[in-house]
């Protein structure tokens, strides 16, 4: 299996250290910064091989460069984001597959929160690393795409194995939660998740990763099917696709 750690940067975001230990092969997913890859590349006695990015955000690009001149690895991201993402060797579409070690993730494409935003699915590991088009009860915002481009997008993950955990790059899930609940607030589930959730940030723990199948219950983003969370919002006979549109609507307010 994969050796995953967890790196906070930023204010919330997440950075992930991939390690196969029977190659020896190391992967970051979207550094913000080097500074604590490096740290932890130092402490573990790691090489860097490649960085995973999954979309052209700063606070997801800001190490590329860094690292590249510190470790020689290679960068891998969307190639529809070949302009904007710096320092990148190979460009990857949907239904490529990347490698480390014996290990494979499958590249999806999942635009929305950017045009050319893609995620990397290893299915023999049973782990998503989703930057930012899926959140812990939430989804990323629309700043380049349309809400029909995110909701076939999420359509994608939906369809994953339930047991499938969710590595997304920021800590937004107690807000998140909150806004679930005005549109669902008798959601037994979720009312749970978020006692948990709250007790968890009390501590300061991550509530990242979570599960596809977590998700499905608990995320508004996910359950566009919801009657509850229909009638809240007065979307009773409204397709998927338009109960999507104003759930993110209202959470962009919210």
């Amino acid at each position: 299996m994969l050796t995953i750690l967890q790196l906070p940067a930023l204010n919330d975001n997440y950075i992930y250290l991939l390690h196969d230990p029977v190659s020896g092969e190391t992967a970051t997913v979207d550094p913000a910064v080097a500074g604590p890859v490096l740290d932890v590349l130092e402490q573990k006695g790691w090489r860097l091989t490649t960085i995973l990015n999954t979309h052209h955000h700063s606070d997801h690009v800001g190490g590329n460069l860094e690292l590249k001149q510190k470790t020689g690895c290679t960068i891998i991201a969307p190639l529809s984001d070949q302009n904007r993402i710096p320092g990148i060797d190979r460009g990857v579409v949907d239904g490529d597959v990347i490698t480390l070690g014996k290990h494979a993730a499958r590249v999806i494409s999942t635009p929305g929160h950017t045009s050319g935003h893609v995620v990397y699915y290893f299915a023999g590991d049973n782990t998503l690393f989703c930057g930012d088009t899926l959140f812990v009860m939430g989804c990323g915002r629309l700043f380049e795409g349309t809400a029909k481009q995110m909701w076939h997008s999420l359509q994608k993950l939906k369809a994953l194995p339930a047991s499938t955990q969710i590595y997304c790059a920021h800590e937004y899930t107690q807000a998140n939660g909150r806004f679930a609940l005005t549109v669902e607030p008798d959601n037994r589930q979720l009312q749970h998740r978020m006692a948990v959730v709250n007790q968890l940030r009390a501590n300061r723990l991550p509530t990242v990763p979570s599960t596809i199948e977590q998700e499905l219950a608990t995320n508004p983003f996910f359950r566009e099917d919801s009657l509850e969370l229909r009638e809240t919002i007065k979307m009773v006979n409204k397709k998927p696709v338009e109960v999507f549109a104003e759930v993110r609507r209202l959470k962009d307010n919210f």
